[in-house]
């Protein structure tokens, strides 16, 4: 439970960095290839919502142009909403101040994971149901806890950079420095960085193939346990944080 606290804690190590960041990517990797088998959209993948965008505007599609944008608002909007509740928890010195977001985003995906079956037939402005925006936000939100903790290292919602990472460290790894081997100018791999972004695109890929298999054989309720996790991780910390407010308020 100590070690579960300070993955949330305001002051950050690297090594609670990756550990949070592997705990998230699996919890993305699972609610973005679960959301595929129902919505068969990515919703974390905001490249693609910016190209279908772009595709929208030329091809004359409202209906592409409107879904593009929703998905995109709604993501944006999540990470300003992890910005706006982890600068309120550092303006009034609490430990756990990633935690705020990550309970937020956790009790989104239990209401999600009780009745996303229903939010499917409810209408948007965007062309899309709810259950689009709702998990866009959800993976905005934590996109930016990420981001936030690690100072734009690590990546969770996402694969394309960590896995640009694990090529340039191959890369470096596999350059034959020749004369230079001992020199200044010699290329050195760092492996530090090659593990963090192999282990973040592997926790990834394992939460998918989590995420699909209760997609496919539970339901919408299999997000249940990855709501849990999130509690798990944000829970302990606001915990200690209560006496604290409570003295200041006194």
């Amino acid at each position: 439970m100590r070690r579960i606290r300070f993955l949330t804690n305001r002051h950050r190590a690297p090594s609670t960095n990756t550990a949070l960041g592997l705990l998230l990517a699996f919890n993305a990797g699972a609610v973005n290839a679960g959301g595929f088998l129902v919505l068969h959209m990515y919703t974390s993948h905001m490249t693609g919502f910016a190209s279908q965008l772009a595709d929208g505007m030329v091809l004359g599609n409202v209906k592409l142009l409107l879904n593009a944008l929703g998905a995109i608002l709604a993501f944006v909007t999540g990470a300003a909403v992890c910005a706006m509740l982890v600068n309120w928890g550092r303006q009034h010195r609490m430990h756990g101040v990633y935690a705020l977001p990550l309970m937020l985003e956790a009790a989104l995906m239990f209401p999600f994971g009780l009745m996303g079956a229903i939010t499917l037939t409810w209408p948007t402005p965007f062309a899309v149901p709810l259950t689009v925006l709702l998990l866009s936000f959800i993976m905005g939100l934590q996109n930016a806890v990420a981001s936030k903790t690690s100072g734009g290292s690590i990546r969770t919602t996402h694969m394309t950079g960590n896995i640009t990472d694990m090529g340039i460290e191959i890369g470096k790894m596999l350059y034959w420095n020749g004369r230079a081997g001992s020199a200044p100018m010699a290329v050195r791999h760092d492996r530090r960085r090659m593990r963090r972004a192999g282990g973040l695109v592997g926790m990834f890929v394992l939460g998918g193939a989590v995420g699909a298999l209760g997609f496919k054989y539970v339901g919408f309720v299999c997000v249940v346990p990855l709501a849990a996790l999130l509690l798990a991780l944000s829970i302990p910390p606001l915990l200690r944080d209560i006496p604290r407010r409570g003295a200041s308020l006194s």
